[in-house]
């Protein structure tokens, strides 16, 4: 396995609150704003693959014709403005996403057709659903350029982990910082639940493993 999926599969170990305060200690803003799943039981990680729209021009151009040129195991990452009257995803991506092994899709923005992903298993994160067709109301602008994602740049290539809490990003230049001191932060709290577990107190405990200093930002 290379450098590079072993940090795809330390991301998928940990979970989003996790990632989190390690970004906050970092002082790195990686979480995506009212990025929610479809599902609670919806899991992902991977690279992002990205996509970032905007309003439909005269003549319109297209939604996107793209999904065929996304690595299997990379997350699809739509960036559409935050808009919730117009959607960028529906059933037949969502087929086909699944059938390629994509890893899951994430909007800055609406899908719909969510039956399909619910019944599918397939990781879908986004602001809402509704109905309503992206189709000559949003045209695909660029790919392979860094979008927003509920106030949380993404640049293709970077770590996306999804879970019932949100979805977090980890820029791909401080990946093995962040991902060591969420194993650390993971760390401490197991050490902390295993004391209280044999009796500590959760005060003496947090105080042991330095609770209150674990998410607090380094300085230089």
């Amino acid at each position: 396995m290379s450098d590079t999926d072993n940090n795809v599969a330390r991301a998928a170990r940990l979970d989003t609150p996790t990632l989190s305060d390690a970004l906050d200690k970092l002082g790195i803003v990686g979480q995506c704003y009212k990025i929610k799943p479809r599902d609670a039981s919806f899991r992902m990680a991977g690279r992002a693959w990205t996509l970032k729209y905007g309003p439909a021009a005269q003549p319109c151009g297209t939604v996107g014709d793209y999904i065929d040129d996304v690595a299997p195991g990379s997350v699809v990452v739509l960036d559409n403005n935050g808009r919730e009257d117009a959607t960028v995803w529906g059933d037949i991506l969502t087929e086909i996403a699944h059938r390629r092994g994509i890893a899951g899709t994430v909007i800055n923005g609406i899908n719909r057709d969510t039956h399909l992903c619910l019944s599918l298993g397939y990781p879908v994160f986004s602001i809402d659903h509704w109905m309503r067709t992206g189709k000559d109301r949003v045209q695909v602008e660029a790919t392979g350029v860094p979008v927003n994602i509920g106030g949380a740049r993404v640049a293709p290539g970077d770590i996306l982990k999804g879970d019932t809490d949100g979805v977090v990003v980890i820029p791909k230049e401080h990946e093995d910082r962040v991902l060591a001191v969420a194993e650390e932060i993971e760390a401490a709290e197991n050490h902390i639940r295993e004391a209280a577990r044999s009796g500590v107190r959760l005060d003496e405990a947090r105080k042991q493993f330095k609770y209150h200093q674990l998410q607090t930002r380094e300085t230089p």
